[in-house]
């Protein structure tokens, strides 16, 4: 199976309750050989109606702090832990995510990202089993092989316009984090490159285990 053909197969699935209010179900976009692949909640309404991810507010948020670090959206792959809008934007069910989570990791085998980002507590509690994103944010953990880099949600900007800088600061940190990792070099805001030098003081602090953080 390919990406194409999984995101068709999302495009008709009926395993939850959500597939009978939605628009369009929401398998996610970008590059199929990702840098990168972000993992949010939900689709919201502008979502819904596009069947896209990320087009809205939070869309908007997150493109421009991407813009800022030198990440370029077609190098990317965006998706969320539910693939379709839970009525009037509620949290998704435990339910829900339990019969979507076969078509992420199925997503994240496909793509082999280097780095999954996570935004928000939903993702981050579905897929890692943490607890606070707000004490974690800017940390990457280590499981199973693969590398969850933790950050806030872009919606959450909304409602505290003080995790926007927070945000801003962890994609800077999630570029040079890679860029450093596979020595290439990363845009400034002004367009021109600089080269990340690689440094004994990482610009992230490690988790070696999920169990580190569910104190």
């Amino acid at each position: 199976m390919d990406i194409l053909s999984l995101n068709t197969q999302i495009q008709v699935c009926t395993l939850c309750k959500l597939s009978r209010t939605r628009n369009y179900s929401v398998a996610g976009e970008g590059s199929s050989s990702p840098k990168v692949m972000f993992v949010g909640e939900a689709p919201g309404n502008r979502e819904d109606s596009e069947g896209r991810p990320f087009v809205g507010y939070a869309g908007r948020i997150l493109d421009s702090a991407l813009n800022k670090a030198g990440i370029k959206r077609s190098e990317i792959f965006i998706t969320n832990v539910v693939k379709c809008r839970p009525p009037n934007n509620r949290l998704p069910q435990k339910d829900e995510i339990l019969a979507c989570r076969q078509y992420l990791d199925k997503q994240i085998s496909l793509l082999s990202p280097k780095i999954i980002c996570i935004l928000g507590s939903t993702a981050y509690r579905s897929i890692l089993g943490g607890k606070s994103i707000i004490a974690d944010r800017g940390k990457i953990v280590k499981k199973e092989g693969k590398e969850f880099f933790l950050t806030v949600h872009p919606a959450s900007v909304r409602y505290n316009k003080i995790l926007y800088s927070a945000l801003e600061n962890d994609m800077l940190t999630l570029a040079k984090m890679y860029n450093s990792k596979l020595g290439l070099s990363q845009r400034n805001t002004t367009g021109k490159k600089k080269r990340i030098a690689v440094s004994k003081n990482k610009v992230y602090k490690l988790i070696t285990s999920v169990s580190d953080i569910n104190e």
